[in-house]
């Protein structure tokens, strides 16, 4: 958060992507195929470490992100892989921060914990009393098991999501770049609100166990 500021500064995911520096050099002549090299690096290069780390951590815990991190890692190796998870989470933080919405697969019990975690870390006092705070709910295992539980499930329903993706012709009279960014970054056609919104049906319709 520190990091951006305000996010009325960027209008777009891209934007941001671009201000960590996580948007790869992209190479076309004329009416030619586009090209995606390596990340700029350009921009917030302390931020854009800490999405990296992020990004690792992420690609451990289950939930859509891990399965988005093995579909990349299985074509393009880990370093890439990692790089393009923190440009998902930069992504991420556009449409959370601009729609005030919360991360849809996140595991509260596990969010509060690492929340008061945080607090305690930067000084404040410790409750006192026999009251449980609401970072409790951590320690029963009932429920972290839950939780996890929902987030496989959600895992699966991903990779089901992307194994039955049709990719969508490009429209008549549309250059290879602009189906390229209409495509995303993550190889799937659609914007981002359409691509949730089947993964969540995904996760309704996909049996458990």
């Amino acid at each position: 958060m520190a990091a951006i500021g305000s996010i009325d500064r960027f209008s777009s995911p891209q934007k941001l992507v671009s201000y960590f520096g996580l948007n790869p050099r992209v190479r076309q002549s004329g009416l030619g195929p586009a090209h995606h090299g390596r990340i700029s690096k350009a921009g917030r290069s302390h931020a854009r470490a800490m999405l990296v780390e992020a990004a690792w951590a992420a690609a451990k815990a289950p939930g859509p992100l891990r399965a988005f991190f093995i579909r990349i890692r299985a074509r393009r190796g880990h370093q890439i892989a990692v790089v393009a998870m923190a440009r998902k989470l930069a992504t991420l933080c556009w449409h959370m921060l601009t729609k005030c919405e919360d991360y849809h697969w996140a595991r509260p019990s596990l969010v509060i914990h690492k929340r008061r975690a945080m607090e305690l870390a930067a000084g404040q006092p410790q409750k006192k009393g026999n009251k449980r705070g609401a970072s409790y709910a951590y320690n029963v295992k009932e429920l972290r098991q839950r939780e996890a539980q929902v987030a496989e499930q959600a895992e699966r329903s991903y990779e089901h999501f992307v194994a039955v993706w049709q990719p969508r012709p490009p429209k008549h009279g549309v250059g290879c770049a602009a189906a390229s960014n209409r495509q995303g970054l993550d190889g799937l056609p659609g914007d981002a609100s359409s691509r949730r919104a089947t993964l969540r049906h995904e996760v309704g319709r996909t049996p458990k166990g």
